[in-house]
C-alpha cells in the first residue's frame, strides 16, 4: 500500500481494518502514516513524504520522489504482493502502479483522480496503471464504465464516519460561543490558502459584526504555525475578540455553526455531510490562475464539491476575483436571517448523506480481496 497525506492516511487505516476482519492473517506494508501503521501496516516509509503541493515546490522533490517509486517498485517486484493498493496521490501511485502491474501484480487505485475536473486525459493513464479503481462519488464510475474500465463505487468514507446525532448547544456551551448567531470559519489548512483568504475572511466577519454585535466566530486551526498568523489577521481587522480559535477540531467548529464560510477544498463535503448552510471561496496563486485560464484546465460548472452532487448548487461560491469580503458576508448574512432557508438546505445535506454513506470501508475491503483472490 501506499498513501499520501494525512486523508490518503486514514482511508488505508479503514481499508487495512476492513481486509483484516475478513481475513485475519493478512499482512500490510508500504508507504503510511500513523493510523495506517495503528491499523497494523508495517511502515517503510511516512506518508508525509509524498505531501508536496502547489506549482514549485513539487518540483523540487521530483528526484527523491522518483527514487522512492524505484524503490519500491524493485522490492515489490522481487517480492510480489497478492494485490497493491496506491491511495489517491495520483502522480506518484499511478507511475508505480503501471510498473507493478506490467509484472503481473494486480494493482487497485483508491480515489479516482479529478479527471472530471481537469486532465481528462488522464483516464487512459489510469487504464494502463489500474486494474481496478475505486471511486468514492457516485458520477466518477460511468466514465470508467464508458472507457471498459473496472471500477467499483464504494461510497464515501465521510459520509459514513462523520456524527449524525449532534447536540449544538452543548457543543456551543463547551466552547463558550453564547446564545447569538454563530458562524464557523475555515480560511484553509495550508499557509498559501490562509494568507490569501485569512484577511478576506476576517473583514467579512467585521462586516457582520456591524449588522449584528452578538454574532460569534469559531475557527479551527489547522497547525499550531498558523495560529499567530490568524490571529494577525483577526487583530487587524478589529474581529479577534469575536473569534474563539480551536486547536484542528472542524468537525467540532462546523458543528457549533449556523453557517460555515470556508476555503472551498475537502472541508466543503465535511460541512455538507453535518448538515451545515455553507459559503465557499477560493483563491488560486496569481500565476495558476493565469495558466488555468489560459489552457481552460477547469471543465466544472462548479468547484464546490458538493454543488457537483446535488440537483442544484446549494452552496454559494466565490472564485478568484468574485471571491470579496463584500460578497462573502452578503452571503453568509442572507443564510442567517433565512432558518426555513437554513433547514432546506439541511434536510437536502441529510439526502446527500445518505447517498454517499455505504459503508465504503466494508465496501472497499471486498473490491481489493476479490481482485486479489483472481
Amino acid at each position: 500500500m501506499v498513501a499520501g497525506e494525512a486523508s490518503g492516511d486514514l482511508l488505508g487505516a479503514g481499508l487495512i481494518r476492513a481486509i483484516r476482519s475478513r481475513v485475519p492473517d493478512a499482512s500490510f506494508e508500504g508507504v503510511a502514516g500513523p493510523a495506517m501503521v495503528a491499523a497494523g501496516c508495517d511502515q517503510w516509509e511516512d506518508a508525509e513524504a509524498l505531501a508536496v503541493f502547489g506549482l514549485v515546490e513539487p518540483i523540487a522533490h521530483i528526484p527523491r520522489l522518483l527514487r522512492l517509486r524505484r524503490s519500491l517498485a524493485e522490492r515489490w517486484k522481487a517480492s510480489p504482493p497478492d494485490v497493491f493498493v496506491g491511495i489517491d496521490a495520483p502522480d506518484f501511485n499511478l507511475g508505480l502502479e503501471k510498473a507493478l502491474r506490467t509484472s503481473g501484480i494486480p494493482t487497485v487505485h483508491y480515489v479516482s483522480p479529478s479527471i472530471w475536473v481537469w486532465r481528462a486525459g488522464r483516464i487512459e493513464t489510469v487504464r494502463k496503471a489500474a486494474d481496478r479503481v475505486l471511486c468514492i462519488l457516485p458520477f466518477e464510475k460511468p466514465l470508467y464504465d464508458a472507457k471498459g474500465i473496472d471500477a467499483v463505487f464504494v461510497g464515501h468514507p465521510k459520509a459514513s464516519s462523520l456524527p449524525t446525532d449532534i447536540d449544538v448547544d452543548s457543543v456551543r456551551e463547551l466552547l463558550d460561543l453564547g446564545d447569538g448567531p454563530v458562524v464557523a470559519v475555515l480560511p484553509g489548512s495550508r499557509g498559501g490558502e490562509v494568507l490569501r483568504l485569512g484577511p478576506m475572511f476576517a473583514t467579512a466577519a467585521a462586516m457582520l459584526v456591524r449588522h449584528r454585535d452578538d454574532i460569534r466566530f469559531v475557527t479551527p486551526v489547522a497547525t499550531a504555525k498558523l495560529r499567530p498568523l490568524i490571529e494577525k489577521q483577526l487583530s487587524a481587522a478589529g474581529v479577534a475578540d469575536k473569534f474563539r480559535l480551536i486547536d484542528g477540531d472542524s468537525i467540532e467548529a462546523m458543528t457549533a455553526a449556523d453557517v460555515v464560510l470556508l476555503a472551498s477544498g475537502t472541508a466543503a463535503l465535511e460541512s455538507a455531510l453535518l448538515g451545515k448552510p455553507t459559503v465557499a471561496a477560493y483563491q488560486v496563486a496569481k500565476l495558476m490562475a493565469v495558466i488555468m485560464r489560459l489552457f481552460r484546465l477547469l471543465k466544472i460548472e462548479y468547484f464546490t464539491l458538493p454543488n457537483l452532487l446535488t440537483d442544484e448548487p446549494l452552496i454559494p461560491e466565490f472564485i478568484q476575483e468574485d471571491a470579496t469580503p463584500k460578497a462573502l458576508a452578503q452571503a453568509v448574512w442572507e443564510l442567517l436571517e433565512d432558518p426555513a432557508r437554513r433547514e432546506e438546505i439541511g434536510r437536502r445535506f441529510a439526502t446527500l448523506r445518505t447517498d454517499l454513506a455505504l459503508g465504503a470501508d466494508e465496501r472497499a475491503a471486498d473490491a481489493v480481496i476479490e481482485l486479489a483472490m483472481q
